[in-house]
């Protein structure tokens, strides 16, 4: 699991993450340019939708060869795929579809589908052309969903396509999609978004306590909910898989690289102890560090328990310790407890995320919500934590795709992303909940 997140909310610490690799080039003015447009015309009123980038095989027979590479939809061969494109319009009205697209040999017929009407167009030629489908009614601002699936082929399959292009009534206002090629592997994994807390004391922290709920159905392939969230590092659960699901717990290096190879010995992650069946190592790619999870099959619509712990050694070093509590338990779990060299502090900037690391099920939503939150000082007080400020990545920010949003639900915040959905929710909104008044009820001196 990856990345580096940081805040611009705390104390001048850089905006959010994840997209360290492939963003730490975007400039400010470029983030600028990119909003309020849409991508290449083709006219002064016809947009360019790059298909590596926006779309998705929504439906894929087993044995099916097709794939969205860097550049195009290929390996166009069954008819029994769907392959979807997303793009946001301000405005309601006519839409008129075509597509780019190449047909090595033969001829075939694709079925385009907006809502509940489809449209065939006919494609053949092995050079990339620009084929009109039609027209579309839009009766709703917001995301549209363009659905291609082959009918006939008289050749080997069905054809390459580069983009589907949009015009007409629809498209006079301000349209959203992923135009920069920069950008195309974190648009189809969706905009990642987060709760930065307000911590209720300017005393010292010592622990952070939170409950986590994934609402069932929520649970998509490729989510990471992270729960306890600090200056140094993230604690959370993950779906890695149909059959694997994990507690991770990660402390970033105080040296900035994205090799842990490269790590000075004086600078490393020491691992100080670690739960049993936990396994334990370093990562890379988006920082560095040391890494522990925890293979658990966590249900969506159960309530979890995250605790975490940092204080300084005394050495000028800071331990960081993680325990989890399921439902069907009364012992809390040892993750791991981690050493920070060149480092010491008390815990700080609390945050939460939500983000999809796979971007084949990036046009799927998924959700989370924490409640109950609480911090303990170094003198042993709780304090109830009660309010959060939502923001997003650099993937939201550019304009590339925005549906991300954050809230609360009750006595509990959550934040929500994929799907393609409509609601807004304005980056940098405070968010508040009333205040858990029965702090966690923990036996300190019994934690493994």
């Amino acid at each position: 699991m990856r990345t580096k997140i940081l805040t611009n909310t705390f104390l001048g610490i850089a905006l959010l993450i994840f997209q360290s690799c492939a963003e730490t080039n975007i400039s400010n003015d470029d983030t600028i340019s990119k909003q309020g447009k849409t991508s290449s015309s083709l006219d002064n009123s016809s947009f360019s939708v790059p298909v590596a980038g926006n779309s998705f095989l929504t439906v894929k027979s087993s044995g099916a060869n097709e794939v969205i590479t860097s550049t195009k939809l290929a390996n166009w061969t069954s008819s029994n795929t769907v392959i979807s494109t997303y793009f946001r319009v301000s405005n309601s009205g006519t839409l008129n579809i075509g597509l780019k697209a190449s047909v090595p040999s033969g001829t075939s017929v694709v079925k385009v589908t907006i809502g509940s009407i489809s449209k065939n167009v006919t494609l053949t030629g092995s050079a990339y052309t620009d084929y009109s489908v039609g027209d579309f009614p839009i009766s709703t601002p917001g995301y549209v969903k363009v659905d291609l699936q082959g009918v006939s082929k008289t050749g080997g399959y069905f054809a390459d396509v580069t983009d589907v292009t949009f015009s007409g009534a629809a498209s006079t206002g301000t349209n959203i999609f992923s135009n920069d090629s920069s950008y195309y592997y974190w648009a189809r994994r969706g905009p990642s978004c987060h709760l930065n807390y307000t911590i209720p004391t300017t005393n010292n922290v010592s622990y952070y306590y939170n409950e986590v709920t994934v609402p069932t159905g929520e649970d998509k392939i490729g989510s990471y909910f992270m729960a306890n969230g600090f200056k140094e590092g993230y604690f959370g659960m993950q779906v890695n898989s149909a059959t694997e699901r994990r507690i991770l717990f990660s402390v970033w290096s105080p040296f900035d690289t994205d090799d842990p190879n490269n790590i000075p010995p004086d600078h490393k992650i020491i691992l100080n102890r670690a739960g049993s069946g936990v396994t334990t190592g370093e990562f890379g790619n988006e920082g560095s560090g040391g890494q522990s999870y925890y293979k658990y099959n966590w249900t969506a619509g159960q309530t979890y328990k995250f605790l975490l712990k940092g204080e300084p050694d005394g050495n000028g070093k800071t331990d960081y310790t993680a325990w989890f509590l399921s439902p069907e338990t009364t012992t809390w779990k040892l993750i791991a407890s981690w050493k920070r060299p060149q480092t010491s502090t008390y815990l700080k900037n609390f945050y939460s995320f939500v983000e999809n690391f796979n971007p084949e099920n990036g046009y799927q939503g998924r959700k989370v919500e924490f409640k109950n939150q609480w911090v303990r000082t170094s003198d042993g007080n709780w304090l109830a934590v009660s309010g959060a400020k939502f923001s997003v990545d650099n993937t939201y920010n550019a304009q590339q795709r925005i549906d991300a949003m954050g809230g609360t639900n009750g006595n509990a915040f959550f934040l929500q992303n994929g799907g393609f959905f409509n609601s807004i929710v304005a980056p940098g909104t405070q968010f508040s909940v009333t205040a858990p008044t029965q702090s966690p009820n923990i036996d300190f001196s019994n934690l493994p």
